[in-house]
């Protein structure tokens, strides 16, 4: 079935926050996903005519569409799972646990460690989600680290650290929409927005301000470290797809070492692979930066995944921490185990495909920017708040960016030039947001999967702490546009960077006092 774009206005919007409602609500993330999808097919099928199966064949084309699109992901993700089973099995995550536990001896080093890593692993997002929650969820554990706060922990360092890394997937995406006609390249436009970029900068020092505090946690994650700390073990808030590999008879002669090297193998192949698959040695002259530019990801992921498997397969099998036969039943565990967040990723990739291939969502909102005639000095906040609405609604930062950069950087042109490189940073803060408030977004799924905690209390609990970073940012960015101007980027940058973080800094000392008013507990 030919699927072609259609305009039905005000009703694009319709489906993406239906689902994202109906998930808050209902706490069902799937059935919400659903009904998001369908009700998109059948506001398409209504203004194409297509009648009531329409609704059906729209709806299996396109998510079969974004089946084969990022098939590569599926198989990535698959093998990750299987990997994390394989190791388990062979006792590698139990005694990296207690070798942690060793060096790591409190709950505020677990959680400092935890954003660490995150932060050092910047290449691409879904990598850092699943493998900072592989290496530190046994730590966490140990520790009455609730999931909630591990998910928090992971999401916050994915999105907002590649989002400010030159050499990253996510540099990638912004340079390549960034348009060619503005007197800059895109990669010097993403290199002078560093600073600028309040969204990723106040989210990565919430997750080191928050982690080194006692008590500095407000709202429902503060509820979630209470119930982590009065479990008796983190393993009983497993979601139900852990129960295969819960399930499996675990080596006692595992070491940590059997978990550290498949990890390091892990990355690095995945580093290879992807400058492999952008053709940094195919003898076309290219650098390491645009060979990742030029890297298909979902490949590249897949390779290292399946290198860093036979690694596995030759480090245990020998040495007997698991018989031929249990290595690849943990395999299959392993792939069970990623079906739940597989369909829920399925699902996000489709309604993200009926806002922006079917319903046009982005040139609706798009529209609205263009004929809004918003003051210049109010464009980086009023561009960051549009950043963060349709990020949201699509559950996409790379989806967002294609909308939005392009306007964004044409509009400043033609009226403020001086404020685009501060608008860029608003429009790729504000996607960020938006991704990380999203149930359908793709890198909260990950993250919540990486955590083992369930996906609809990683976004209730992070959400408070989003709007959190994202109100300092809307103050910073207000100041932005009034002193650019006037003090130069420079300047401006020294004004609105330190408002923000002292703005955030208020409400992180603030919030926690009135959470513990609330249950009881004196300020």
């Amino acid at each position: 079935m030919d699927l072609e774009m259609v305009n039905v206005g005000l009703w694009s919007v319709f489906p993406p926050l239906l689902a994202i409602a109906l998930a808050l609500i209902t706490k069902e993330v799937i059935f919400s996903l659903v009904l998001g999808v369908m009700s998109g097919t059948l506001i398409y099928a209504i203004a194409t005519g297509t009648g009531l199966l329409g609704v059906f064949y729209t709806t299996a084309d396109l998510m079969a569409a974004k089946v084969g699109d990022n098939g590569s992901m599926i198989v990535f993700l698959s093998l990750l799972g299987a990997l994390v089973a394989v190791i388990t099995r062979a006792g590698g995550s139990q005694a990296y646990g207690k070798w942690a536990s060793r060096k790591i001896k409190s709950k505020r080093s677990a959680s400092l460690v935890t954003g660490l890593l995150g932060v050092l692993i910047f290449i691409d997002d879904y990598f850092n989600c699943l493998t900072v929650g592989t290496v530190m969820k046994p730590v966490t554990d140990r520790h009455k680290i609730s999931r909630e706060k591990l998910s928090w922990l992971i999401d916050s360092t994915a999105a907002p650290v590649c989002v400010i890394a030159p050499i990253s997937s996510w540099s990638a995406s912004v340079v390549s929409y960034y348009p060619t006609a503005t007197g800059i390249t895109g990669m010097q436009a993403f290199v002078q927005a560093i600073p600028i970029n309040l969204y990723a900068l106040m989210t990565i020092g919430m997750v080191f301000f928050i982690s080194a505090r006692k008590n500095g946690d407000f709202g429902p994650m503060r509820e979630a470290e209470a119930r982590a700390e009065a479990a008796e073990s983190l393993h009983d808030a497993d979601i139900a797809q852990n129960d295969d590999i819960a399930k499996l008879e675990v080596s006692d002669k595992g070491t940590f070492l059997d978990l550290v090297i498949p990890v390091l193998m892990l990355v690095v192949f995945c580093i290879l692979a992807m400058l492999h698959y952008g053709g940094l040695w195919d003898g076309s002259g290219k650098g390491v930066y645009q060979a990742f530019g030029d890297t298909d990801a979902g490949m590249a992921l897949s390779l290292g995944g399946l290198c860093a498997i036979i690694v596995t397969f030759f480090m245990y099998v020998p040495r007997r921490l698991v018989s031929f036969a249990d290595f690849f039943a943990s395999l299959t565990a392993g792939i069970k185990a990623m079906v739940p967040a597989l369909v829920i990723l399925t699902l996000a990739w489709t309604i993200s495909g009926v806002c922006r291939d079917l319903l046009s969502t982005g040139d609706y909102v798009a529209g609205l920017v263009r004929d809004s005639n918003m003051p210049v000095e109010l464009i980086p906040a009023i561009m960051f708040l549009i950043a963060c609405g349709l990020s949201f609604a699509t559950g996409t930062s790379w989806g967002t960016f294609g909308i939005l950069i392009p306007i964004t950087i044409a509009v400043c042109d033609q009226v403020a030039p001086y404020l685009s490189i501060t608008s860029l940073a608003a429009v790729m803060g504000g996607s960020v947001f938006g991704d990380h408030c999203s149930p359908i977004s793709d890198s909260t799924i990950l993250s919540s999967t990486g955590a083992g905690c369930r996906h609809i209390d990683h976004v209730a609990t992070q959400i408070p702490y989003a709007v959190t970073a994202a109100a300092a940012c809307f103050v910073g960015y207000i100041i932005a546009g009034f002193s650019v101007k006037s003090l130069g980027f420079a300047g401006m940058v020294a004004l609105s960077l330190p408002v923000s973080l002292v703005f955030l800094l208020i409400m992180l000392l603030v919030f926690p006092k009135v959470s513990r008013q609330r249950d009881g507990h004196p300020a």
